[in-house]
């Protein structure tokens, strides 16, 4: 008997100190890739080189004892360095490996990633769980069609002065969301949590697909080319129980770029959490109009679990909000932060700076807006100036660096015409100093026991595992008096649910 195929899907080791700071994350991609990969008859691993905080030579081990025929990495574009090492790494264990890369850098960069990248057989253009299994099967199977079948690739046609990147048809997208099954059985989850709730076991999870906004400085719109998919809410509530009951998940981010753009779907969602007493703790990314538009029901987003959540406010001002083509205003920003803290909520939000015509004082002006919106954990990150966004024109002139690697929201990548990256860098720092020293101070005294606790751990966290402790540290600083003042009448952290 023929033994199977195998495929080994890897997360590159790279670390910015902005996402991973507050947990250790599932790679949901990668568990959807496998599960269909796995249901067209191949062998699956799946190996977390990011957040088990392992190099080259362990990944290189990996590769060796699971003796694998084909290798996949999927990156965004500040990850894409560390996961050509990966894929590098897998040629030199064995070149005859077939390697693949995915995510939404390969997805618009494919043309140079194979020109300049030898060590990259195929991209797997758009969404992975069509493409992957139809590829392996062109590759693996006697008889089969060619690579050149498959829809939604990249790859190599010709050498030397005859090479060519050929390009196939688009994929169609995945039509029924609710079909998929990912293989969340080949995680190991005991190394995922969620560090502000110590003792728990953190998931993520997909509900939808796809934005319909058309923000120029996002990504996401144009990989969805603006259209919406969603799961039901049955199939949705369905899965964190399964993933509670056979895994012990109790915290689960929602990897939705829109989760409640359906009311009727969402007003579901959170009904069924209740009634079925599903007791996971949920954190969300949506949008400003949906938060005002549920303000009567933001008790019942609590009761279901709804603990934290992301608005993308993105700017202090009007114009610049119209500037990023960001369908909201200012007022409204402030009034849907202003109804999830009255409802006990956590918010989440951010500010883009280092625009080209960014100055000391519209950094300034920034901060000093923030404090009206009063978030409890705003975010103060530097334009990435993704090579395929709308924006990419306006920002190319004032690029600095085209290693990607820096393009994270934290590395001066562009650069003001008034300002040096460093005085950049530094303002920065300085606008997550003075706003969480005001507002950080008022946490021990919430009356609401979760949140207080909640926030006093977010700023401890912050503060030991974020990139703003490698900052701290190379300035010969320790943590912050007022941190410190801050942890001394803390109590001991909320239990997982």
């Amino acid at each position: 008997m023929t033994p199977r195929k195998r495929l080994l899907l890897i997360t590159p080791p790279y670390h910015a100190g902005v996402v991973e700071s507050a947990g250790r994350w599932p790679n949901v991609g990668l568990a959807y890739v496998g599960g269909q990969v796995r249901a067209a008859g191949f062998e699956v691993s799946i190996y977390d080189a990011m957040t088990k905080e392992v190099g080259l030579p362990e990944i290189a081990a990996r590769i060796r004892e699971f003796r694998p025929d084909f290798v996949g990495c999927a990156s965004y574009t500040a990850s894409f360095p560390a996961a050509m090492d990966v894929l590098r790494t897998a040629k030199e264990v064995d070149p005859r490996i077939v390697t693949l890369m995915g995510g939404i850098h390969a997805n618009f960069m494919y043309d140079e990633i194979l020109r300049d990248h030898p060590d990259v057989d195929f991209v797997v253009r758009g969404e992975g769980e069509l493409t992957t299994p139809q590829l392996l099967r062109a590759l693996a199977e006697p008889g089969a069609p060619g690579a050149a079948r498959v829809r939604g690739i990249a790859y190599r046609a010709g050498e030397g002065a005859g090479l060519k990147i050929a390009a196939t048809p688009p994929q169609p997208f995945v039509p029924d969301l609710d079909r998929l099954a990912p293989a969340w059985d080949l995680l190991d989850w005991e190394d995922y949590t969620f560090y502000v709730l110590p003792g728990s076991r953190l998931g993520i999870v997909s509900s939808s697909r796809g934005c319909l906004n058309a923000c120029n400085f996002c990504s996401q719109q144009r990989f969805w080319h603006r259209t919406y998919r969603q799961r039901s809410a049955e199939s949705f509530v369905a899965e964190l129980e399964h993933l509670r009951d056979l895994h012990g998940v109790t915290v689960v981010m929602l990897a939705d770029e829109y989760p409640t753009l359906d009311a009727e779907r969402w007003h579901r969602i959170l009904d069924l959490l209740i009634e079925r007493e599903v007791g996971v703790y949920l954190l969300l990314e949506t949008v400003v109009g949906d938060i005002i538009r549920d303000r009567h029901l933001l008790e019942k987003y609590r009761r279901a679990g709804v603990v934290h959540v992301y608005l993308g406010v993105e700017a202090t001002t009007d114009d610049r909000l119209a500037s990023f083509n960001k369908n909201v205003r200012v007022r409204d920003s402030r009034e849907a932060l202003r109804l999830l803290n009255q409802a006990g909520i956590v918010t989440e939000c951010s500010f883009v700076l280092g625009m080209p015509d960014d100055t000391a004082e519209t950094v300034e002006q920034t901060l000093e807006l923030a404090y009206h919106y009063d978030a409890d954990m705003p975010h103060f990150l530097l334009i990435a100036p993704w090579p395929y966004a709308d924006l990419y024109p306006q920002l190319e002139p004032h690029i600095i660096t085209r290693d990607y690697s820096k393009y994270n929201f934290v590395e001066p990548v562009v650069k003001p015409r008034a300002m040096a990256p460093e005085e950049l860098k530094g303002a920065v720092l300085r606008c997550y100093r003075e706003y969480y020293s005001r507002k950080a101070a008022d946490f021990p005294r919430l009356a609401d026991s979760f949140k207080r606790d909640y926030l006093c751990r977010s700023v401890e966290v912050m503060m030991k595992n974020s990139f703003l402790a490698r900052h701290m540290q190379a300035a010969g600083a320790g943590m912050p008096a007022w941190v410190r003042e801050m942890l001394e009448g803390f109590k001991a952290p909320v239990a997982p649910r």
